[in-house]
C-alpha cells in the first residue's frame, strides 16, 4: 500500500510535467505566429502611411474626373478607374456564374471517380499558377484565336480564367460545410436533388460562396502583368463608348471591344516617369486602389456576417 501510494505522487508530477512541456510549446507557437503576424499588419501599414502621406494632398475631384497628362498637376484617374470598373464588370459576369455552376457540379452531381479527381486537383492547381500565364493564354486564344482584340472584353475574360479557380474552390468548401443533416432531411420530404441544391444547399452556403467571389475580384483588380500582356494601353485620354444608350433597345456592347487602360496600368506609367511630382499621382492613384480593395473586402466580411445571421440552422 505505501509502494502504490509512494508511486502516485511521481506519475502525478509527470503527468503535470507533461502538461507544462505542451503549454510552452503552445506559448511558443503562439509567440511565433503573432511576431509573423506584427510583419505583415506593420508592412502593410508602413507602406499604406507612406501613400497617405504622400498621396492624399493630391486627392480632389478634378483628380478623379480628369484624363492622363503629360502635366502632372493636370493629370488624373478618369481613365483608368473607369476602365477598371468596366473590366471587373465582365470579369464578374464571366467568372461568377461558371465558377459557382462548376463547383455545385463537382460537389454535389460529378461522380466519385479518377477523372474527377484529377478535374480537382488540377483546378487546385490552377489557383497558384502565377498570373502572367493567363495573360500568354489570353494573348493566343481571345487576342488573336477569337480576335477579340486588345480590348475590354479580352481583359475581361482574362481576369475571369484568373479568378475562376478561386471561386471555383470557394464553391465547394462553403458547399461541403453544409451539414449532412440538410440533405437527408430535404431527401426525406421527397425533395430532388435541384431542388435540394436550389432551395438548401445553395442558401445556406451563399455567404461562404459570396466571400470567395469578393475576394477573387478583389485580387484581379490590382492584376497587371496578365492585363499588360494582352496590350491595355499606358496611356489613353478618350472614354470607351457607354453602355446605356438614349436610344433604343437603350443597351450598347460597343464598349466592349474597346480600347482600355486600368488603375494598375497607370500606376505603373506614372512610376516609371522620373519626375517627383508624377510620383506623388501615383501614390495618390495607389491609395486609391488600396481603399478600392479594402472596401470589396469588406464587403464580403458584411455579408457573410449578414447572411449568417439571417440563416435558421
Amino acid at each position: 500500500m505505501s509502494a502504490a501510494s509512494s508511486h502516485a505522487p511521481d506519475s502525478v508530477r509527470e503527468i503535470r510535467q507533461l502538461i507544462a512541456r505542451h503549454k510552452r510549446w503552445d506559448y511558443i507557437f503562439v509567440t511565433i505566429g503573432l511576431v509573423c503576424l506584427m510583419v505583415g499588419v506593420i508592412a502593410f501599414t508602413a507602406l499604406f502611411l507612406s501613400m497617405l502621406i504622400q498621396g492624399a494632398p493630391r486627392l480632389s475631384l478634378d483628380f478623379f474626373t480628369s484624363f492622363p497628362s503629360r502635366k502632372p498637376e493636370m493629370a488624373g484617374i478618369l481613365s483608368a478607374w473607369v476602365g477598371s470598373v468596366l473590366v471587373m464588370l465582365v470579369t464578374a459576369l464571366a467568372a461568377v456564374p461558371l465558377g459557382v455552376a462548376a463547383g455545385v457540379y463537382l460537389e454535389e452531381y460529378a461522380p466519385k471517380n479518377w477523372v474527377t479527381d484529377i478535374i480537382e486537383i488540377n483546378v487546385t492547381n490552377l489557383a497558384g499558377v502565377p498570373s502572367i500565364i493567363y495573360g500568354l493564354l489570353a494573348l493566343g486564344v481571345f487576342v488573336y484565336g477569337l480576335d477579340l482584340g486588345r480590348s475590354i472584353l479580352s481583359a475581361g475574360l482574362t481576369l475571369a480564367l484568373l479568378i475562376l479557380p478561386v471561386v471555383i474552390v470557394a464553391t465547394r468548401e462553403a458547399i461541403r460545410a453544409i451539414p449532412v443533416g440538410i440533405r437527408e432531411g430535404a431527401y426525406a420530404l421527397g425533395a430532388t436533388k435541384w431542388q435540394t441544391t436550389r432551395d438548401h444547399i445553395l442558401p445556406y452556403s451563399s455567404a461562404g460562396i459570396l466571400t470567395g467571389i469578393i475576394i477573387g475580384l478583389a485580387r484581379a483588380i490590382g492584376e497587371t502583368a496578365p492585363i499588360i500582356t494582352i496590350g491595355a494601353l499606358t496611356f489613353i485620354a478618350f472614354l470607351p463608348p457607354a453602355p446605356l444608350t438614349t436610344q433604343p433597345p437603350f443597351i450598347s456592347f460597343e464598349w466592349l471591344m474597346a480600347p482600355f487602360t486600368v488603375m494598375p496600368i497607370q500606376m505603373f506609367n506614372w512610376v516609371s516617369r522620373p519626375e517627383e511630382a508624377f510620383q506623388v499621382n501615383a501614390a495618390a492613384a495607389g491609395l486609391v486602389l488600396v481603399v478600392m480593395t479594402l472596401a470589396m473586402n469588406g464587403l464580403a466580411i458584411w455579408l457573410r456576417y449578414r447572411l449568417r445571421r439571417n440563416l435558421k440552422w
